[in-house]
């Protein structure tokens, strides 16, 4: 009985071992397992290589256009007005030269004819005192003569005392006319000089009864019509030239910054500022105007700093200027430059080579996330520059070369396994952002 057991037992066993043994082998020769397959997670992430940029800075501020020039039509003589141009209108343009105004002329015209009478009695008055004093050394010579012969025959003893006596006052008062008519005649020239001058005054404010436009101009102000009367000094009107326009843009000093980094030292001689800053500072300057759904540009140049910092925005109003705005305008694209128009002023500087850029969105604390060369994450430290828009210029910490992480991790973990995928548009953006180049 228990041998046929035995052997039953024996032919079911045997299969069993052998399974076994096979399975063992099978296990002992099979490669180790990666860590991937143990289940180690991979991110897929958008990356860009970093590269070193020649970079434009450029800040935007805003502000309103005002006429570079204003003219106030100031009345410098009294009077009726009696002509006014049909255009002297506000918002009319007129040329220069255009006859604008004219104040009754006639009080001036006697005043000026009255001065020219006085100057020409002054020459006649001249002429006549000329003669006189002739006349009278002539009559001093002679009571000369007299004196000196009544003289010699008092000592004669056939000459009275008072015939001496009366030579004697003869002669001086020959002397007395003589020395009145000179002093006379000395005086004439300063008191022709001063009715020359009051005859300048009476053409001055002759000429001063008509208004001209001094420049092409824009009216605006009017305040004074045809028949009123007005006083000296009054403000009639003001003229807005309109060979240019400026605008006093507000910028932050940090944000102007960005402008002159890395430029060289400027001299700040006086001398040479006044006709050379826009050289020496190497600003570009654009005018912008939101028409709503439409941009409108004009081309403009910087002019100035203003005189000071805004006290209450710490602001730096920075002028800048357009010439011709009137002979620029295109119906329906580019209105004419107005004053009290806001406006956007963009202000580019220097280029600046070899710029590290990244998306400003890219750095996470001070770090950046980098595809190593095993395609895991490294965390490097970095130096901000400066912000340009969404663009983030770097100071130290990439070189250019790395791949950089744009996607947000959460968490990031040194080491985690990446999938790298370039995002070539982010690259582009990248690229055009503040007219970046290679």
């Amino acid at each position: 009985m228990n041998a046929p057991r035995r052997r039953r037992a024996l032919w079911i066993l045997t299969p069993i071992l052998i399974g076994v043994a096979v399975l063992a082998l099978s296990v002992s020769r099979k490669p180790a397992p990666t860590a991937a397959a143990e289940g180690e997670p991979v991110r897929a992430v958008r990356t860009l290589t970093v590269e070193a940029l020649t970079l434009v800075p450029h800040v935007q501020g805003y502000g309103s256009v005002q006429p570079a020039q204003v003219w106030s039509a100031v009345a410098q003589v009294a009077g009726r007005v009696v002509q006014m141009h049909p255009q002297l209108r506000d918002g009319e343009i007129l040329p220069a030269g255009t006859e604008l105004l004219r104040i009754d002329p006639v009080d001036y015209e006697l005043n000026l004819a009255q001065a020219q009478a006085t100057l020409a009695e002054l020459d006649v008055q001249q002429s006549n005192t000329e003669a006189s004093l002739e006349i009278e050394r002539r009559n001093l010579a002679l009571a000369q003569r007299e004196r000196e012969r009544i003289a010699s025959l008092a000592k004669q003893g056939t000459a009275s005392r008072s015939d001496t006596d009366s030579a004697e006052r003869n002669l001086l008062a020959s002397r007395a006319a003589v020395q009145n008519l000179e002093n006379a005649l000395a005086l004439l020239p300063s008191q022709r000089n001063v009715q020359k001058a009051r005859v300048a005054q009476a053409e001055r404010d002759l000429q001063n009864t008509l208004i001209r436009a001094p420049f092409d101009l824009r009216v605006a102000g009017l305040a004074v019509e045809a028949e009123q009367y007005v006083g000296k000094g009054q403000t009639l009107f003001r003229g807005d030239a309109v060979e240019r326009v400026e605008i006093v843009a507000q910028f932050n000093l940090s944000e102007m910054r960005k402008l002159f980094i890395g430029q060289d030292r400027i001299s700040l001689d006086p001398a040479a500022l006044a006709d050379r800053l826009p050289e020496m500072t190497g600003l570009k300057a654009r005018v912008n105007l939101d028409m709503g759904g439409h941009i409108a540009t004009w081309d403009a140049r910087f002019v100035r700093f203003s005189d000071q910092i805004d006290s209450k925005t710490r602001t730096l109003g920075v002028v800048v200027a357009v010439d011709r705005p009137f002979a620029k305008v295109r119906p329906g694209e580019r209105p004419p430059l107005s004053k009290g128009m806001l406006v956007q002023v963009d202000l580019e500087g220097r280029a600046q080579a070899q710029r590290i850029l990244v998306p400003r969105h890219a750095i996470h604390a001070g770090q950046v996330y980098l595809v190593d060369d095993d395609s895991r994450l490294a965390l490097r430290d970095i130096e901000l520059l400066y912000n340009l828009d969404g663009t983030s210029v770097i100071a130290s910490g990439l070189s250019g070369g790395e791949q950089l992480v744009l996607s947000d991790l959460v968490p990031a973990v040194a080491g985690m396994r990446l999938d790298p995928r370039p995002d070539a548009a982010a690259l582009a953006t990248l690229r055009a952002a503040g007219g970046a180049t290679q």
